[in-house]
């Protein structure tokens, strides 16, 4: 049975269009399928963090962004900035299924020649506005986009996908306050609050080389972007119920205030396969061939095809 992306004509409006006939949590179920084989097959790549920004990646693609993946240069669409560029294998997947490239191409991931390299290159990628990979510098692009916008009369959204432990870069908070000064409210933060990271603060007690706990355990973040005059928005990252009402209130906030919105997604690292789940492990990582079985019987793989809107 295929899951059925296809769009008969792509029309502008891709949240209206996606509304009818796709199947959210099964899209997503094949967007966590791809991203473990594909690693897995390129002996390479990071799995935690694609998992948990999964659901969101899935609603933003397939409901919310005004974008046509058979004009993925068109002026007018709506901008994504995934500033936690090493989570690209999860962006890939989602942009495959969404027709940006053909879902075979995801097996030349991080190979020499392929447009899909480890972090995303947006001189070579279908769908990617800003290249990134270096942590904490998406934000920042992504203001700039909403400036540059505002400028030239154009309404397009720019949305940004950050994880919590790259918010540890003081750039990100340069970046926070320039977006409230300059009144951006035509840009979304989303925050992919995990709680885990590969590496963390200095151990104490001899646990471990690092203490990789929630990086703002001891920390209000909502309080703090309040502070920098941002709208906020707390949510859980994998109830799709949650986070189109999320979607629609940043975008009542962007017609009836001045403000950036962030909406802040509590996740779990590693979602949707069991032996992933909850570890700073499973970061980065190669499943074994017994691993890859048991995450196609829970992800339901068996017996489906996924076929792009290509």
């Amino acid at each position: 049975m295929d899951i059925d992306v296809s769009l008969s004509d792509p029309p502008s409006d891709a949240r209206a269009s996606g509304a009818a006939g796709v199947d959210l949590h099964r899209i997503a179920r094949h967007v966590r399928w791809h991203i473990l084989n594909t690693v897995a097959q390129s002996k390479a790549g990071h799995i935690g963090g694609p998992l948990s920004m999964a659901d969101l990646v899935v609603a933003l693609y397939f409901r919310e962004l005004n974008i046509d993946p058979h004009r993925p240069d068109a002026p007018g669409r709506d901008r994504f900035v995934l500033s936690k560029g090493h989570s690209a294998i999860g962006l890939y997947s989602v942009l495959a299924l969404r027709g940006y490239f053909p879902v075979a191409e995801l097996a030349t991931f991080d190979h020499g020649d392929s447009r899909l390299q480890g972090h995303p290159d947006m001189r070579l990628t279908p769908g990617i506005d800003v290249s990134t990979g270096s942590l904490g510098q998406g934000l920042s692009a992504a203001v700039g986009i909403a400036l540059g916008a505002r400028m030239a009369g154009q309404a397009f959204r720019t949305w940004v996908m950050l994880g919590d432990g790259e918010l540890q870069e003081g750039m990100v908070w340069e970046a926070v306050n320039s977006a409230s000064r300059f009144e951006l409210s035509s840009l979304t933060a989303i925050v992919d609050v995990n709680g885990l990271q590969q590496f963390g603060w200095p151990a104490v007690d001899g646990r471990d080389r690092f203490d990789r706990s929630e990086p703002w355990a001891h920390v209000d973040l909502a309080a703090i972007f309040r502070g920098y005059g941002w709208n906020v928005i707390e949510i859980d990252g994998h109830d799709f119920a949650a986070i189109f009402a999320a979607f629609d209130e940043a975008g009542e906030n962007a017609r009836a205030t001045t403000r950036p919105t962030v909406i802040l997604a509590g996740t779990i690292k590693g979602q949707g396969i069991s032996f992933t789940r909850g570890t700073y492990t499973w970061h980065n990582g190669v499943a074994s061939e017994e691993q890859l079985a048991t995450a196609r019987a829970e992800l339901m793989i068996e017996g489906e095809t996924d076929e792009s809107a290509a």
